[in-house]
């Protein structure tokens, strides 16, 4: 009976908290009381701020879990993040050991392999575009000038991330560990992830929780970006409506569209594609069953496994790090640069129509869908009560939503070899 207490004394999480300080692991020993903290005040943030909750309650429970000192008997929810990345449990060709991953992985390893296969994302695109109405893009065709523009803070951020590979001692940034920081310029989290799990996937834990934290906190980062580049009777610009669309229109619109991303840049395709059939599900009217699905229980179920499962690889070996300080540093400059470069082409867009543009909808074309699209109504009615730029600032906020997909596409035909 002794022996059986001493068996489960020595089976609890505590006995394996204390083996790390006695084993000399002192980053284990250490970092992981840090990031049992990290995960709790993410839970905050999430449960009490309502900072992106849909994602990041899963991303910081999946923290958590693989956070605590794991056990004897623990290997069902355990995630080995180990077995996609370390060469050591990697085929010779650099490929996933599937046999080892369906035979010695946890529940989250399994569920891991949406994320790292690439086909979480382009389900949540899937959703996304059933919820998406184009109409306002379609409508004012020059709004997708706006979301090109806003993809100015990616490709900025990307030479600023090699740069400060290079400057820096202590973070180690390639090419593709700066185009996979630069994406979340773009203000789409899937997005991030889809070209992060290809290009860095050490990364993914830092830049998944940067990008939602950031997208989150846009109606605090981009006001004052808005108020200082923008005059006060930019700002009040009162836009005139837009046109009725059709239905022809809004059906023709996703199948162009995905027909002129494959030609052009194929790569971004599985995305766009994606996101432009449930916008076709949705707007044709033949198959409301699955647009209602893709809009609700599919969307809801792969944002859990894909939270859930992005977090549990934030383990501390990998999470606290010089390259976790830089990636939030430069996820910051990212959505910063992205505003103004929005902001910028609205300004002079409204020179050239005489001031009938409000340059506010530009800082829309970040593709954070509808958030972006509200601070501009808001910092619109500020300056006047009856200024209604929300139908206006939502065509360049869908633009966005393409522009990050295709902005990702080119990274991936670039540096995926």
């Amino acid at each position: 009976m002794f022996q059986s207490l001493i068996n489960f004394a020595q089976s609890t999480g505590i006995a394996a908290l204390v083996d790390m300080f006695r084993s000399g692991n002192w980053i284990e020993a250490i970092g992981t009381p840090i990031m049992i903290v990290i995960a709790c005040v993410l839970l905050y943030l999430a449960i009490v701020k309502k900072f992106e909750p849909l994602l990041l309650l899963p991303i910081a429970f999946g923290m958590l879990i693989t956070n605590l000192p794991m056990f004897k008997g623990a290997d069902a929810i355990v995630m080995h993040p180990e077995f996609f990345t370390d060469p050591e449990y990697l085929k010779p060709d650099g490929h996933l050991d599937m046999s080892l991953i369906l035979g010695e992985g946890g529940l989250l390893d399994l569920l891991y392999l949406g994320v790292k296969l690439g086909i979480y994302p382009p389900l949540i695109f899937l959703g996304v575009g059933a919820m998406t109405d184009f109409g306002p893009l379609i409508s004012n065709p020059k709004s997708i000038l706006l979301g090109a523009a806003a993809q100015f803070g990616v490709f900025f951020t990307f030479v600023g991330a090699l740069l400060l590979g290079t400057l820096i001692p202590g973070i180690d940034f390639g090419v593709k560990e700066a185009a996979s920081i630069g994406i979340i310029g773009g203000a789409d989290g899937p997005t991030a992830i889809y070209v992060t799990k290809t290009l860095a996937s050490s990364l993914l834990p830092a830049i998944a929780i940067a990008a939602y934290s950031y997208m989150a906190l846009i109606p605090v980062i981009q006001p004052p970006i808005m108020r200082l580049m923008t005059t006060k009777k930019e700002r009040g610009i009162v836009m005139e409506q837009l046109r009725t669309v059709t239905k022809t229109e809004k059906i023709i619109f996703p199948i162009v569209v995905t027909i002129v991303v494959a030609l052009i840049v194929p790569d971004a395709l599985s995305l766009v594609g994606m996101l432009m059939l449930g916008n076709l599900a949705k707007e044709s009217g033949a198959v409301d069953r699955i647009a209602k699905t893709a809009q609700n229980e599919l969307m809801n179920i792969i944002t859990i496994f894909l939270g859930l499962t992005v977090g549990a690889t934030a383990t501390a070996a990998n999470f606290l790090s010089m390259n976790t300080l830089g990636i939030i540093a430069l996820g910051l400059i990212a959505f910063c640069f992205s505003t103004a470069g929005g902001l910028l082409l609205g300004k002079i867009m409204c020179k050239l129509s005489g001031g009938k543009i409000n340059p506010l909808i530009g800082a829309a074309g970040v593709s954070a869908v509808p958030m972006a699209a509200r601070v501009a109504q808001v910092e619109g009615q500020k300056e006047n009560p009856g200024n209604f730029l929300l139908m206006h600032a939502m065509g360049p906020n869908v633009a966005g939503v393409i522009g990050s997909a295709v902005a990702a596409g080119v990274f991936l035909s670039m540096f995926a070899g």
